[in-house]
């Protein structure tokens, strides 16, 4: 995600190293390779030409402060404007309404069906709501059994009117459905087509003005650039929507959307999809993607992951055994299953500031974990409770099980008895501390 971005732009702050001040001369330098930067990126050319005269205008003249040097002030101005270019600020989602209606819109293969299903997860788990889908693309095949699909996935109801090819009366019947069955949200799918036209554009103001949506959403792939940003202002001259998604920004894409639809169509980014998986969905916070187009990370976000995998009670009884030296397999199994709920490894790595310019290159699989999972599972309930039995004939055994090889047993084996050495260390008040911090800069 904006790798390609990221590395232009710290390219373009190398120019002003060795300056003990920022002049017109050395500012003018890196705000053309920015400006060449955000263009390559797919970004507007008058957004990127704006952009950067604004950053000029801040820039000219200041004094470089005793604890920075030009580059760094570029870099803070430079992730200020990105900043306000993305929005600003974060805006949440209106969940006034008795049901809420979310109306969903979009093209075909914008992700609109699956990113359906993903909010649909995020407010039934994190904000406790009953939600009801309901399927009005009555025109593209299959349709509507993908989303009973994802429906089932999330556990979530799917409502459905298969023989009708009427989407405002589904709509007005999916509401109903949704009051008497005690429902709080409904989250419309309606139809999407590969370009947009008029006929189109009459459906979904149809349903629109029919059940008076709280929640009126865009769902754009950012990996089709400019095109989105385009297709949204069609969208939203029609609709007037409330907010955009932006969907596929685990792909490799180049950041334009993001960076650019704000501008033109002035409403906020609310909500990102970062990945395949139903939990793979962020509310967007503009400042923390600043931070980590410019590679500083987002240790905030990385943080409130952990959390929500948090669970208390776990970790009292996962002390305990620590301190009694009974810390074994099984519970490093949990502790696996923990991080990856967290969200596909490269996508975490971003996260650490410095680790994501590092890892660019790494090819990080999802499956990290397969071969350290494969291990445990083939050894006995006993010996994942007691490694210290685990001799050379049980290693000879568990590598041929596992299909892997002695050594990544011996291996294994080894980086345990030091993480378990570590972690008994921490449970003195050093680890108490750091546990400390760590909630601290969760709120």
């Amino acid at each position: 995600m904006f790798n390609n971005l990221s590395d232009k732009l710290d390219k373009a702050f190398h120019v002003l190293k060795g300056h003990g001040k920022i002049t017109e001369v050395n500012v003018a330098e890196t705000l053309k390779e920015v400006r060449r930067a955000l263009l390559d990126a797919d970004v507007n050319f008058k957004i990127a030409k704006n952009f950067t005269n604004t950053v000029k205008e801040k820039a000219i003249g200041q004094d470089v402060l005793t604890t920075l040097n030009p580059g760094q002030l570029m870099v803070k101005l430079v992730k200020d404007e990105l900043t306000t270019l993305m929005g600003g600020e974060t805006v949440g989602i209106n969940l006034s309404g008795t049901p809420t209606v979310i109306l969903m819109s979009g093209l075909q293969g914008s992700g609109k069906t699956t990113f359906s299903g993903k909010l649909a997860n995020y407010l039934k788990t994190k904000k406790t709501k009953q939600v009801l889908l309901v399927g009005c693309d009555v025109y593209r095949p299959a349709a509507i059994n993908q989303l009973k699909v994802v429906g089932e996935q999330v556990g979530v109801e799917v409502y459905a009117e298969e023989e009708n090819k009427n989407p405002v009366e589904i709509s007005l019947n999916a509401i109903k459905h949704a009051k008497a069955t005690g429902k709080n949200v409904v989250i419309i799918d309606t139809a999407g087509r590969l370009a947009v036209d008029a006929e189109m554009m009459t459906e979904i103001s149809n349903i629109h003005k029919a059940v008076n949506p709280q929640e009126t959403l865009f769902v754009v792939d950012s990996m089709t650039g400019q095109d989105a940003v385009n297709t949204a202002k069609a969208f939203n001259d029609i609709l007037n929507f409330d907010g955009v998604i932006l969907t596929k920004l685990d792909g490799d894409t180049r950041g334009g959307a993001a960076l650019s639809i704000k501008s033109v169509v002035n409403k906020p980014i609310k909500f990102i999809g970062t990945g395949e998986k139903m939990e793979a969905i962020d509310v967007f916070h503009p400042d923390r993607m600043a931070d980590r187009i410019l590679g500083m990370g987002d240790v905030v976000s990385l943080v409130e992951r952990a959390q929500e995998q948090y669970d208390e009670e776990e970790a009292r009884k996962i002390q305990k055994k620590i301190a009694k030296d009974q810390f074994g397999f099984d519970d490093f199994l949990k502790q696996i299953q923990q991080i990856k709920k967290m969200g596909n490894m490269k996508d975490l790595m971003g996260m650490i500031p410095g680790a994501g310019k590092m890892m660019k290159d790494v090819d990080i699989d999802d499956d990290a974990f397969k071969g350290i999972e494969a291990i445990i599972h083939s050894m006995t309930p006993s010996e994942r409770s007691e490694p210290k039995t685990i001799d050379a004939s049980r290693k000879k055994r568990i590598a041929k099980g596992s299909g892997t090889t002695i050594q990544d047993v011996n291996q294994l084996l080894k980086q345990f008895t030091q993480m378990s050495k570590m972690m008994k260390m921490m449970q003195g008040g050093g680890g108490r501390q750091m546990m400390q911090m760590m909630k601290g800069m969760g709120r």
